[in-house]
């Protein structure tokens, strides 16, 4: 292991070089794929093109994963509860802490899930490389209009609703892994504080995102991957730790748990009671992810807030 015989932070150097190096490479293979597919407007011929983007983007993860190994002594201490199929499309969600929470969920289910996807602002497919690579691999991105023009203007959610289904058309033809960090935002103490959560380890979840999801494409899932990750105390930012090789085991815990069918339609903006149902399910998920953080990652516990509302 590279990190074994260099300095942190000569490590954290040359493992960011030739990530960043990998990723230019493999984008500047994708881009020709994307620009015809952007060009060629024949549905079976886009299909096809959006497979081959996908077996470049599976190519770049393998080659991350090899990186990853050759530089960092890295424990991968993995427990999973549950099957996954690869041939079967799920929602996947998970508590959020670092961008490495991202790279970590490619490197676990690379192979054993269909290609992780991101529900996506819709503002973001027009940014440089991200947008271009995430447009090209299917990504569905959200329209999403605000409460306050939704309460103005109630046809507005079914807009979005709809918007939503017709970018996630694509996965009846092809399974995919959809992602969705419920905090919206990655977690700090100071976050935690400044919004009351209840929770030792995590922000309040947003259920309204969660049910969005679903009510676009619950009967495409297979079930629902609760995925929890815990890192070593670092006085970094958790990335910059991994890339100086200091996160020495990464824990995942992969709960692969089934769909309420009752919760995976309904208004969760105008009816309330089907709201509370939902939050109330999603609160209870969030319990025990913040039991379970506990015990993967102890920690003193500050101050506990009243039960969350919403």
């Amino acid at each position: 292991m590279i990190s074994i015989f260099l300095p942190a932070p000569i490590v954290g150097v040359l493992s960011f070089t030739v990530l960043l190096t990998v990723l230019t490479a493999h984008f500047l293979v994708i881009l020709p794929v994307v620009l015809l597919k952007a060009a060629i407007p024949k549905a079976s011929v886009r299909l096809a093109l959006g497979d081959t983007l996908i077996r470049i983007a599976d190519h770049w993860v393998n080659t991350n994963k090899i990186v990853y190994r050759l530089f960092f002594p890295l424990e991968w201490n993995v427990e999973v509860s549950g099957e996954l199929d690869r041939r079967k499309s799920y929602l996947l969600i998970c508590n959020h802490q670092s961008w490495l929470d991202i790279m970590v969920l490619f490197d676990q289910f690379h192979g054993k899930v269909p290609f992780p996807r991101f529900f996506l602002k819709e503002q973001l497919k027009y940014v440089p490389i991200i947008g271009t690579a995430c447009w090209g691999m299917d990504f569905p991105f959200m329209k999403r209009h605000s409460r306050e023009a939704i309460a103005a203007n109630p046809e507005l959610a079914q807009d979005d609703l709809e918007t939503t289904r017709r970018s996630c058309e694509i996965f009846r033809k092809r399974p995919a892994t959809v992602v969705n960090f419920l905090e919206g935002t990655r977690f700090t103490e100071a976050k935690r504080l400044a919004r009351q959560s209840p929770y030792r380890n995590l922000l309040r979840p947003k259920a309204g995102g969660m049910s969005f999801a679903l009510n676009a494409m619950g009967d495409q899932f297979e079930g629902l991957i609760d995925v929890t990750i815990a890192y070593e105390p670092t006085p970094w930012a958790i990335l910059w730790s991994f890339m100086r090789g200091e996160q020495l085991q990464v824990q995942v815990h992969i709960n692969v748990r089934p769909l309420p069918q009752h919760l995976l339609a309904g208004d969760y903006a105008s009816d309330a009671a089907f709201r509370h149902e939902f939050q109330t399910w999603v609160n209870q998920l969030w319990t025990q992810k913040d039991g379970r953080l506990d015990r993967m990652q102890p920690r003193p516990r500050p101050q506990i807030y009243p039960a969350p509302n919403g």
